[in-house]
Order: C-alpha cells, then structure tokens, then sequence
C-alpha cells in the first residue's frame, strides 16, 4: 500500500472563537485547533478511506415546478467515490433519462425541464449510495414533492345576518397548499382587518368576533391566501355583514354611515368559540414549538388567562399571543407534558377549558457513531443509541445492506445497539449504517471502520512561529497522523523534561496550551509523535510580546465653539511590532482632513457643533488593540437646566386613569431626558409632592393610573444632563370615586411587650390604598385553637394590644382593612405569639473537656422548654478569671455541646452558663473552675535596635505582653544582607532574664535583620522583625558665598564649621560643623525636614531667621542641582551682599562716631561685630593680612562656646534665644570703639 504525498490548504483563521476542523481521516487526526494568533494548515494526506457523505438534500425537499430541480449528494473518501441512485425503492437509472444528469465528481442529479417534462413526473422518495473500494455510504431518504398553489374553489357566499353582541366566525377553508399557506383577512377598501381581544384571527385562519358590533358592518371581510414558492395570492369570495339591532337612528355626518343604538347591548358570560366543550387533547413531537388557542366570545370581550395544572408555565420557554388567545411553547420536551387550562373572563363571569398535552418524540441521538480507524491487530466498537416515544427500533447496515445479510466476520460482533470488532486486519474496512425509527420519523448515520497501518506524521507547516501576547492564554499546535495512534509530547530549546502540568497542558489533539505566556516561555519547542512504527517531529518558535496600552487615553471635555480641543492618545507597544492609530467618532471611522491633526492625541482646529460627539482612539497591532474612549460636548452657547414643562392638561377622565399632557420648556443646549410627573393629594398629605412615574424626554403625554378616592393634582419635572428643572405650574384637581380597598395592611406581625400581652402592629395603607373615607382596621386574633373563638376589635391606628395572655403562646392573626365602601377581600393569617417570661432553670450537668492551650469543648443538659418561657434564642458562656468582667460565648438555637475558644493560656479561669429568651437571661448555672495549659509566647513587645559605631550593634528588648507560660529563653537569628543579596542565618540563644546583647560587626557596610522570639517549654513564640538602619543615605548642602547651608538632611558629620539644625517636628536639637563647601550627612530618613538656625563663618557671626528645609538622600533627586535652588541661593547670597553695601555706605557717609552694640544691631541685625582690644591689636591665635584684615588660621570653637550650654536655647521656630556670646570676659566686649578699621571689612565694623 502506497501512501500519497500531502497535500496543503493554508488558510488564516481571523475569528476570535476559538473552531475545529476535521481533516480526510477524522478520528485519527484528532481535532486541530484553530486560534486567533497563529497560522493553520488543513491537510489532506491520501491514505485510504471509505465513503462518507459531506451534504445531502433535506429529507422532506419541496421544490418550485418553475425551476430545475437539484437533488444534492456530495462524499469524500480515497479512491474518490462513485455515485448511484434508488427511487422509490428501486434502482434509478439516470442514464436512461435525457432530463436527468449527474454532476461530474459528485452524486448531485439534476433535473432539467428547460426542454420541457412536468415535474410532477419526478416526486418521490429518492437515496444516494456512495461507493469505493472499502465501503458504501448512504444518505437519509429524501422525499421530493413539487410546490402546489391550488385555485380556491367557487362558491356563492351569502350575506350573514347576525345579532348585535352575538358571536361570530367567519370560515377561510384555504385550498390545501404545499408548503401551506399563509392566511390574512383584508376589507373592501383593501386594508388589513384590525385585531384586537374582540376581533382576531385564529391559528386556522377563520376569522372570529367575540360579539358583533354594528360598526363590524361597515365593511366586506375577504380571506387571502399567500403561497410561498410562486409568491402569489389568491383571494375568497368577501363576506357581507348584516349586523341586526331593535332600534337603531341613522346619522349622516361627513359622508360617513354611522349607525348609533339607541340602547345597550345586553352583556353575556363568556363561552368558547374553540375549542369546544371543556375538555381536548393535543399531541406535539419533541423539539417543536406547541401552540394552544382559547378563542371566547362574551359580551364584553373576554380576557384570557394560562395556567398549568399542578406547576407554573414553562420558564423562558412561553409567550403569549394573538392578544393572550394563544399560548406558544418552544422547543418542547418531555417534561412539558400535563394538563393546561385557559381562563376566559369578563366581568359577568368565567368559564375554563382544560388541554391535556402529550408529547411524543421522534428519534433523536443520544450516541451517534462515530467513524473508527484501527490499527492491525487492535479492537474497538461502534455505539449507536438512540431515544425516542416511542422507543425506537435500531437496525444495523453495512455497506447498505442489513448485517445479516452480508458475509460472516469473526472480528465483528453484534450486540444490539452495540458492534465489537476484536483482533481487526487488514481488509476489514466498511462502512456502518445505523437506522434508528418509530412512528414519528428515523434518523440514518454512517460511520467506517478503517484498518490502517501508517507510521507517525506532522500535519503541521515545519519551523512555525507564533507570536503571542505577554500574559495572554496560546496554544501550540502540532496536528498529527497515524495507525497505532500516536503518542505525542513536548520539548523545550532540546531540554529532555516533557511539557505537561503547571503553566502547560497537552492535549490530546496535539495542542500545547499555556494559560498565561510570559516572557521567560520564549524559546523553541519540538513536538514529537511516536507509535511503533516510528516517529516524526516539527518545531514551534514562540515570540511574547508587549501588550499595546493606551497610557494615556481622551477625557471627556467641554469646549466652545471656534476652540483647539486636544483630545490625548497616548500609547506604548512592543516595539517589534507595527502600531496602527486610528479614531472613530460616534463607532465610525473619522475623516482626517486639514482641521484635524495627529500627534500622539487628536487636534481639532476651529471646532464646531458638529463636532460633537463620541471620539474612540484605537492602538492595535497585528496581535492586539486597546481602544479608549472619550466625549466631546461643544457650546454654542451656555448649557443650564431646562426651563418648566407648562400648560398641563387632563384629558380622557376615567374611574382608574387621566392623560396628562404638557408643553415642553426650552431645553437650554442640553436634550431633555426625562419627564418626572409628580401628584399630590389633600386628604392624608395635603402639600407633599410624591413622585407617580418617569417618562422619556421624547413624549409629553401619558396616561396615568389613579387609585379611587384621591383627589388628584399633577405637576411635571423636566431633566437634562446638567439637572432637574423647577416643576411646572400644576395642573387641575380630579377627584377619583370611591371603592373599597384592594389589599390589606401588610408587616403584620404579633409579639408581646410585657409578659401578659400581645401588641398587634401592622403597615398601614396609604393615601393611594385607602380607595374611601373613614379607613380603619378589623383586628381579629384567637389562640392557635382551630376550636378557639375570634376575638376582634376595630381601630384606626396600626396598633393594638391584647391583654391578659398566658406567657408565649401562639396566636392568629388577621388585620382587614375598611373603609366606607366595604371591606377589603379576606386577609391571611398570620402567626403571632404573648409576652415572654424570664427563664426559670438553668442548664445543668455542666462539663469542661480542655483542648488545646486556647480552646475547651463544653456539654451540657438542655433545659426543659416548659422552663424557658418564651423562644430559646441561645445559651451564653460567661468565662473569665474574676468572673466580674468575663468574656462571652454564645451557643444560638436549642444545643447541648459547643467549642469556647480564644481562652489565654496558662490561665485559670471560672465559667458559668445562662439561657436566654428574648426577655432575657435565666438563673445561672454552677460555677466551674478549670486551668489552661502553657501556651507559645506572643512576640517581644519591642526590638530596638542602636548603631554607636560601624563596629557594633546594640540590641534591647522587653518580655513578651502574653508569655503565656513561664519563659525559657530567647532565640535570636539575624543574616546581614546587601540589597537582594543575603549572607548566611546565625542563631543566639538567651536566657530568660537577658535583654541586651551587642553584635561586632563583620561587614561595616551591610545591613542586618534580625528574628526574636521568646519561647516556654511548649515551643517558640511569635517572631519580631527589625532591620538595622541604613549607614550611607547621604544628604548634601552646599553653603554659598555667605555663608548659608541649604538643604540639609538628618545628622550631620563633623568635618568643619558650626551649624546648628533641628529636625521638623523632633524634641531634640542636632549640631555638626560644616565648611565654606559642600558636606555630607549620614543616617538619613527620607522624607526628614530640618530647621536650619545658624551659620559661622569666623570670625564674624551671620544670624539668619530658622529656615525649613526638606532632606534628600540618594535616591531622591539631588535639588542641588536643580534650577530652582541655585536661583534660591544665588538670590540669597545677592540679598546679604547688598545688605553689607548698605551698611558700609552708612558708615562712610557717617564717618566716625561711637556708638554702642543695640544700635549697630539696629542698623545690621543679622551681623555679630568682632572682640578688639583697645590697643587695636589682634586677637590670640589670629594674624594680619595684607591689607590689615584679620583671618583665623584654625577654629576650635564650638557651639558650646557660643552659648549652646547656657541661654542659646532654640524657640519653636528655630532660632537662637538671647543673643551670642563669647568665652572672653564680659568687659572685652564693649571693644574699642574708636579705632580704625584698615580695610573694608573693619571699615563695616567701625561703623557704630
């Protein structure tokens, strides 16, 4: 046997859901799945195959005589099939006949009558075999019959003389058609018949009129048929009405007849018209729709109402038509059988007919067979069940002839519904009909049994690539062929572990599914199938690609006329992949013309009103799409809240109804969306609005339903997108008549206050319920006695007590309502209960099994319910250590055990039991007494953690809250780590009383973590986390020219002058020294802020109000180099340089004079003017410039010495309070005022 190269068929499957296709060998293939994201081959390998059929005709084929007749029957299988034909069970020669041909390559028959021949000659029942050189197929019986229109016969219709009110039916009898045609009743002037409950066609086409009125005679009624396939109409002869009444004037009025009875029509109980009598049966097959009909004549015209005996209508399965007259049930099964009654009713009275429906069932599938390829030497089965009413007959065909009647095979076996084949060989292909039939039709399925012996093959293109989605569900497809079947599994880039489990499923089809494709599932995979004859294999690139999200998507925006708007689009995408942009305005595609531009958004340029409207940007690529959505509302001018509906008129006054009709106002730019129609009424809430009902903005007239005894009065609301508007101007009262009320108060609930009562309470009827004056309430009540006597009592407020009852027992109740008019129908009952009583036992035999260190399980014996008094709501466990504050447990309902849990162990506890009513708690129970075991520890209450040095760490903690037990030790595990990298976990065990311990750093720069937990003898404890602070957050300031630091953060090192910061927010105050330049500061917090309060250059002191400043650390953004803040700088440096040439040209145009330190503080406040001894000499450890200035070659002052231990204070602003001083004496400071500075400097101080 040779086996023919493949043959491909590529094709791109766009669909989103997810199909199947089946190639030339079916069930051996298995089934290749088809998705959205990859490429699918359907392939055809030439192995051999029998016949199976792929389209036939329907089997019930009506077809037009105008027309050839096409007889279809198309097969597959290899070698290709030959066709032949049976009619009416006997061979069907088409050569024979010039009129019929076969199509070339198929079974199809076509009958040509172009030259003639009546296609009536060729009805029948025809059947198509197909046959090659391993079987035959069938198809189903296809009964062939011609379109026939028939003519209506003639007859002579007379007119029909019939009594107002009485019925009437008008017969159709169409000409029977085939298919049957379609029925309509027109009138003389050629216009469909109005319909309505009165007048109506039924379901055989005659015509029925529940009671004749005389404007029925104004007009012929004619009956036409339409017929389907030769689109014609035939018309009956038109019936004349005569419509009969005693006393009647007639009135020419505008050209018309009108006819006027002068009296009433005399009403009449309902009565049916069909079916007849009160009784009939119908029978409908399985998987129809079932339509009943009641049509009822009556005087008026009858409602009609479906019921089901014994159960509700079918749910999601009925509808109502032809004006409740008929009911339809689609697709109709079993359980839909049973009896169906409709109610015909009017107010004269009721009348009802029962339709006992029984559904029988054609045969349907339950296992229909399916085609079977084996292997050599392999077994299988075929199965063919099938189901019916009634049950059908199953018999079995091979190669179109009975099984018993074809050659004897000891491979196969017939088991009924069932055919075993054991041990199959080579040869033994054919194909199986399975013929299921009843009286109600039959179903025919054919299915092979191929014996083949093919080695393994891909059916898949070699070297595929998908693309997929990140985080999206894909499937790998790797469709394979042979006999034995194949096992297939998966590799990975080469790896030898088979793909199956987790992130990955394998299918038997071949598939290899992942529910979510990441980026780590990129690579090659090989999928390899396998039987004993050999293997084959294909592989499978997968490329994960970034989703495409609109970022940044439209905002709904409002803008004027002759505006920009912007609307944004912003987008991020894999960039291997092609981005598409586009816009739709109102779901269609947007024009781009020159008053829009495109640049990550939307640009429109002078936009106008019809701009307006839904904008959608839409980012796709060949893989996805995201789309966002956004609405433009364009001004012409301002948009407020519609002006009030007016005019408000009632018309079509009715005892339940009234149409109310209004203008409406101006919408103001914005369309009005909805009416709110509000009434109120002066009775009960004389001038409270209530609302009645909502309407659309398009319509501004409803009819409205009203209630009895109401005097009405309406008002309109109008509603657009910006608000509501001020209601309208109401309209007229109208006065409803009055009834007697419909319902009854409903909330009617029974229950005692005090222990020998009963309070009645129930929701009283409102305004719009009441239908009368004087509304009250007929309270009946008697003990739950069938042999008891009602007692009532008539009230008008919702309440009524009952007095003197015996303790909880239950009452029936029933409230009705009255008014002046009558009562309202007959209430149900209700089932109320007296006043309860406090327990009188408690629960006994308590006992107290301990479960762990936290829980215990409780028994006890259930008190007796007479002793209760009321309804037992629950048993209450009162635990604790005193017993004055104890903790609760309730134990709801009737019970005698439960679990009290969440106990602290190591404890001793004392317990006593309650039972409650809902009056209250009974007597309590004997007091027990029982000890917890030790438990684990909860955690530490605290773990801090001190850095003195980078050498050390010190570690302090307290005992646990809860030991829960007595206290063994202390474990300790810390590991040091440097961001993700983590050293090696130590362990330090502790005892008991210890809560310091000291760890010598290995690793000055990593951080540690550490574990604690206490433990008892039970085991460890819960486990506190700390970490040790960071070492190396940096902060940087920068001190500029004069001397000011900026943006300090957390502590500061000591590398130079003196500064002194507070902390924001922080009790303490922080120094460091700082130089002219940049400083760094070490063990920051982010997010820290300080006051920065003083800067000192030596020798001279510059005193700056407190500035707040924010803390930086590395990873933040060093403001050090932002624009902003060298502004800041440089402008405070210039502001301070000014500030000394203001002073120093005070002094020169001053000259000398003395003066003393208020007032050269007065003239610079912010500068501290140096000691100078009188003889003018430097200070000790200073020196001369050049140019007489003195400059200080080292500082090892501190902020001590200017006054950090005495008054130099900070106040909450944080500046210094008190002024600097100097370690020197006192009397040093008033200086020497008179001598002279030789520079510019001591120019500046030689000015006071």
């Amino acid at each position: 046997m040779s086996l023919l190269l493949p043959c491909f068929e590529w094709q791109l499957l766009a669909n989103t859901q997810p199909q199947t296709c089946r190639d030339s060998v079916d069930s051996r293939k298995r089934l290749l799945p088809v998705g959205t994201t990859f490429l699918t081959a359907v392939i055809c390998f030439a192995v051999p195959q029998p016949p199976t059929i792929t389209k036939q005709s329907v089997k019930d084929y009506i077809v037009d005589p105008r027309d050839n007749i096409f007889i279809e029957c198309e097969a597959k299988g290899n070698p290709v099939p030959t066709f032949s034909w049976t009619r009416n069970g006997k061979f069907f020669n088409v050569a024979k006949d010039p009129k019929v041909s076969m199509r070339r390559r198929s079974g199809t028959l076509v009958i040509d009558f172009h030259s003639g021949g009546r296609p009536e000659d060729y009805e029948g029942e025809y059947q198509c075999f197909a046959r090659n050189d391993y079987g035959t197929a069938l198809s189903s019986k296809i009964h062939l019959q011609v379109s026939k229109s028939p003519l209506w016969p003639k007859e002579k219709v007379d007119v029909i003389e019939v009594d107002e009110g009485a019925p009437l039916s008008l017969q159709c009898n169409p000409p029977p058609g085939l298919p049957s045609p379609v029925i309509f009743w027109m009138s003389s002037s050629m216009e469909p018949i109005h319909q309505d409950k009165r007048v109506s066609q039924g379901q055989n086409g005659d015509l029925y009129f529940s009671n004749v009125m005389l404007q029925d005679a104004q007009t012929d009624y004619s009956c036409n048929a339409r017929f389907h396939f030769t689109h014609t109409i035939q018309q009956k002869n038109p019936y004349t009405l005569k419509v009969k009444t005693s006393n009647t004037l007639v009135l020419f009025f505008c050209f018309s007849l009108l006819l006027i009875s002068a009296r009433g029509v005399t009403e009449t109980t309902p009565s049916f018209m069909y079916p007849y009598g009160t009784s009939s049966s119908q029978m409908v097959l399985r998987g129809v729709d079932l339509l009943l009909e009641c049509i009822a004549s009556g005087v008026p015209a009858p409602d009609i109402m479906w019921y089901k005996k014994g159960g509700e209508l079918p749910a999601g399965k009925t509808k109502l038509e032809n004006f409740n007259k008929a009911l339809r049930i689609s697709n109709v099964s079993e359980e839909d059988s049973g009896e169906y009654f409709c109610l015909a009713s009017n107010k004269m009275g009721s009348i009802r007919h029962t339709i006992s429906v029984r559904v029988k069932a054609a045969p349907y599938w339950l296992d229909e067979p399916q085609n079977l390829i084996l292997a050599p030497g392999e077994d299988g089965r075929l199965v063919c069940r099938a189901n019916g009413n009634p049950k059908p007959a199953i018999q079995w065909l091979v190669n179109g002839e009975p099984i018993e009647a074809s050659p004897p095979n000891p491979s196969r076996e017939v088991a009924g519904d069932t055919i075993v084949f054991r041990d199959t060989q080579i040869g033994s292909s054919a194909v199986y009909q399975c013929n299921a039939s009843n009286e109600h039709g039959y179903l025919l399925a054919n299915a092979f049994v191929s014996v083949l012996d093919v080695p393994p093959r891909i059916l898949a293109p070699r070297n595929q690539l998908i693309k997929v989605i990140q985080y999206n569900r894909t499937r790998l497809d790797c469709p394979f062929f042979g006999s034995p079947i194949p096992t297939l599994r998966w590799f990975k880039n080469g790896q030898g572990n088979t793909l199956d489990g987790g992130n990955y499923k394998a299918h038997e089809n071949g598939s290899l599914e992942m529910n979510m494709a990441r980026k780590e599932d990129q690579g090659i995979y090989t999928c390899v199938a396998t039987n004993i004859l050999g293997k084959a294999e294909a592989q499978v690139r997968l490329e994960v690609k970034d989703p495409t999200r609109i970022v940044r998507g439209p905002e709904d925006q409002v803008v004027k006329r002759g505006s920009m708007p912007r609307l944004h689009c912003r987008v991020k995408h894999d960039p291997t992949l092609k981005l598409t942009v586009t816009w739709l305005k109102d779901d269609a595609p947007l024009y781009i013309g020159n008053r829009f531009k495109e640049d990550d958004g939307l640009t429109i340029y002078g936009v106008a009103e019809k701009d307006q409207g839904d904008y959608t940007c839409v980012a796709s690529t060949e893989l996805d799409k995201d789309s966002a959505k956004a609405y433009l509302t364009v001004l012409g001018k301002a948009v407020v809240r519609p002006d009030r509906p007016r005019d408000l008129e009632l018309t079509d006054l009715a005892e339940r109804s009234v149409r109310l009709t209004w203008i409406p106002g101006d919408d103001n730019n914005s369309p009005i969306t909805d009416y709110i129609v509000q009434f109120e009424e002066d009775r009960f809430q004389p001038g409270t609005w209530h609302n009645h009902s909502r309407y659309p903005g398009s319509v501004n007239s409803a009819v409205l339903s009203l209630s009895p005894y109401v005097n009405y009065q309406f008002r309109v609301i109008a509603v657009n997108d910006v608000g509501s508007s001020l209601p309208s101007v109401p309209s007229e009262r109208y006065q409803t008549n009055g009834a007697r009320p419909e319902i009854n108060p409903t909330g009617v609930q029974g229950a005692g206050t005090q222990k020998n009562n009963m309070e009645i309470t129930w929701t009283p009827l409102n305004a719009t319920q009441a239908y009368g004056p004087n509304l009250r309430y007929i309270v009946r009540w008697r003990r739950r006695d069938p042999r008891g006597s009602w007692y009532n009592e008539t009230v008008k407020t919702p309440r009524h007590v009952v007095w003197n009852t015996p303790i909880y027992v239950p009452y029936e109740i029933k409230v009705q309502a009255e008014n002046d008019f009558g009562r309202a129908p007959e209430p149900d009952t209700v089932i109320g209960y007296s006043g309860e009583d406090y327990p009188k036992a408690a629960p006994t035999d308590v006992r107290i099994r301990v479960l762990n260190s936290t829980a215990i399980a409780l028994t006890w014996t259930r008190v007796h319910l007479d002793t209760i008094q009321g309804q037992l709501k629950e048993y209450r466990v009162s635990k604790s250590k005193s017993l004055r504050r104890g903790l609760l447990t309730r134990f709801p309902g009737d019970r005698n055990r439960g679990i009290v849990s969440r106990l602290f162990p190591y404890s001793n506890y004392k317990l006593e039991m309650v039972v409650t009513n809902g009056r209250g708690d009974g007597p309590r129970s004997e007091v027990k007494e029982f000890p917890t075991p030790e438990g684990v520890p909860s955690s530490p209450r605290y773990l801090r953690i001190r850095q003195p040095n980078l050498e050390s760490i010190n570690l302090e903690w307290d005992h646990p809250e809860h030991p829960n037990g007595v206290l063994t030790g202390y474990n300790l595990r810390y590991q040091a780590f440097n961001g993700s990298k983590t050293g090696r976990t130590l362990v330090e065990n502790f005892s008991p009383n210890q809560t310091r311990f000291t760890l010598q750093r290995t690793d000055p720069i990593s951080r540690y973590r550490f574990f604690l937990r206490a433990r008892t003898q039970v085991g460890d404890g819960e486990t506190i986390v700390e970490e040790s602070p960071a070492l190396l957050n940096e902060g940087m300031c920068r001190a500029p020219a004069a001397g000011l630091a900026a943006g300090l953060g957390g502590r500061c090192a000591r590398v130079g002058q003196n500064l002194k910061v507070r902390e924001f927010g922080g009790p303490q105050s922080e120094r460091c020294e700082i130089t002219m330049g940049p400083f760094q500061t070490r063990g920051l917090n982010p997010s820290t802020h300080l006051f920065l309060s003083l800067v000192r250059v030596f020798p001279y002191s510059f005193f700056f109000p407190s500035i707040f400043l924010p803390a930086y650390t590395k990873n933040h953004v060093d403001i050090a180099t932002q624009g902003w803040f060298i502004g800041l700088m440089c402008a405070i440096a210039l502001l301070v340089l000014i500030l000394l040439i203001v002073c120093f040209i005070k002094r020169s145009r001053g000259g000398k004079y003395p003066g003393k330190s208020a007032t050269r503080h007065l003239l610079c406040p912010w500068i501290q003017y140096p000691q100078v001894s009188r003889d003018n000499k430097p200070l000790p450890n200073s020196q001369t410039s050049l140019d007489g200035t003195i400059k200080q070659q080292e500082s090892d002052d501190s902020l001590v010495d200017y006054g950090e231990g005495g008054e130099g204070q900070f106040n909450e602003d944080g500046s210094f309070i008190g002024q600097y001083t100097v370690k020197k004496d006192k009397e040093e400071t008033e200086g020497n005022e008179s001598s002279e500075a030789t520079s510019p400097v001591n120019a500046i101080y030689s000015l006071a």
